[in-house]
C-alpha cells in the first residue's frame, strides 16, 4: 500500500521548518490567539513554549495586547465567531437532529487532522485515513446503533489503524521498508487519537438519539461554555492566584471560581426548566463540569507544550484551531452523559 493517509515530515525539512517558524501550527508570530484557559488568560507568547518540557518564562507577560482583549486575544472576533458557531448548532439541532451530527463530523475530522499535523512537527507518523473513517462510523452509526455498536466501531478502527501503519511504514514511497521503525511510537499516537477525540465524540449521539436529545445537548454545551466565559471575566477582574503556573500560567484560582459560579448556575437552571429535572442535580452537573472543562484544558496545554505549539490551529478567529475549542467539550461530554442518564 501507499502513504495515503500518513500525515509525515520528513526530518531534516521538518528541523529547517521549525527552525523558521513554518509548518508547525501556531508558531507564526503576530497571530491572534485565543486564551487558553476559560479563566480569561491568555496563552504564552511563542518564547514562553517549551523546550525540552520545561517552560519557560515569557518575556513581557502582560505585553502584545489584541484590540479588544486581554493579551493574545481578539475578543470582538471571538465572540463573532461564538455567536455564530451557536446558531449554525441550534438550527441543526431543532431542524434536522442529523445535520448536528454532520457538524460534529467536521469539527472533530478538522481537529483529528490538527492533531496529527501537530505530531508530525515532532516526527510522529498518524494514520489520519482510518481514523477519521472510524470517527464518522462512530459518530453517525452511534445514534441508531447505541454504546454496544460504538464500542465495536472503536475496536475496528483501532485495529485497521495499526495494520494501516504497518502496510505503510514511514519512507515506504522512498523504497524504505523498515515496517517497525518507529512503529509503536507512531501507532502509541494514532491510538490516541483514535480515542481523543474520535471515541470521545461518539458519546454525542448517545445524548442526541434521546427523545430529549436536542435539550441534553444544549446542556451539555451550555454548562461547558459558561466555564469559560465566567472564568474568563473573573480572571480578567480578579485573577491573581495561579493555579498551575508550569502547565498554564495565566489560569488562576478566582478564575476557577467564576467557571464554577457560573456551571453551576447555569446548570441548575437548564436542567431544571428544559429536562424537568431538580435544580440540585443540575447545580451538581454544573460542579462536575467545572472540573472537568478545566482538566481538559489542562491537558490540552500539556500537549502542546509538549509538542512546542502555541495552538492548534487558526481555523477560528480569536479562538485557534477545532480542538482549541474542543478540549473542555470532549472532556465534559462522558461526565455529563452519565449524570443526564441518572437524573433524567
Amino acid at each position: 500500500m501507499g502513504t495515503a493517509g500518513r500525515v509525515g515530515v520528513d526530518p531534516p525539512r521538518r528541523e529547517a521548518g521549525a527552525a523558521a517558524g513554518v509548518g508547525v501550527p501556531g508558531a507564526a508570530a503576530g497571530d491572534d490567539v485565543p486564551t487558553d484557559s476559560p479563566d480569561g488568560a491568555a496563552r504564552p507568547e511563542p518564547e514562553a513554549v517549551v523546550s525540552g518540557g520545561a517552560a519557560a518564562p515569557a518575556a513581557g507577560d502582560g505585553g502584545g495586547k489584541q484590540p479588544g482583549g486581554r493579551a493574545g486575544r481578539n475578543l470582538p472576533a471571538a465572540i463573532a465567531v461564538g455567536v455564530a458557531l451557536g446558531a449554525v448548532t441550534l438550527a441543526a439541532l431543532y431542524v434536522v437532529k442529523v445535520l448536528f451530527l454532520l457538524e460534529v463530523v467536521l469539527a472533530v475530522g478538522i481537529g483529528i487532522v490538527e492533531l496529527a499535523r501537530a505530531f508530525a512537527a515532532k516526527g510522529i507518523q498518524v494514520q489520519v485515513a482510518p481514523i477519521i473513517g472510524g470517527m464518522v462510523l462512530m459518530v453517525v452509526g452511534t445514534y441508531w446503533g447505541g454504546p454496544v455498536y460504538l464500542l465495536g466501531a472503536f475496536a475496528l478502527t483501532l485495529m485497521v489503524t495499526l495494520v494501516w501503519r504497518m502496510l505503510a511504514p514511514p519512507g515506504a514511497a522512498k523504497g524504505v521498508v523498515a515496517a517497525t521503525s518507529g512503529y509503536v511510537r507512531d501507532a502509541s499516537a494514532s491510538a490516541f487519537i483514535c480515542t481523543y477525540p474520535a471515541l470521545i465524540a461518539g458519546f454525542v449521539p448517545l445524548l442526541l438519539a434521546e427523545p430529549d436529545g436536542p435539550h441534553r445537548i444544549v446542556v451539555f454545551i451550555a454548562v461547558t461554555v459558561c466555564s469559560d466565559i465566567g472564568g474568563y471575566t473573573a480572571g480578567v477582574l480578579f485573577g491573581k492566584h495561579k493555579m498551575s503556573p508550569i502547565i498554564s500560567p495565566k489560569k488562576t484560582w478566582e478564575g476557577f471560581a467564576g467557571s464554577a459560579l457560573s456551571c453551576v448556575i447555569c446548570g441548575a437552571l437548564l436542567v431544571r426548566f428544559l429536562l424537568d429535572g431538580e435544580f440540585w442535580q443540575g447545580a451538581l452537573l454544573g460542579a462536575v463540569v467545572v472540573v472537568f472543562a478545566t482538566l481538559g484544558d489542562l491537558i490540552e496545554s500539556v500537549i502542546k507544550r509538549d509538542l512546542g505549539i502555541k495552538d492548534m490551529g487558526t481555523l477560528l478567529p480569536g479562538h485557534g484551531g477545532a480542538m482549541d475549542r474542543l478540549d473542555s467539550l470532549l472532556f465534559t461530554l462522558v461526565p455529563v452523559w452519565v449524570l443526564l442518564s441518572l437524573f433524567v
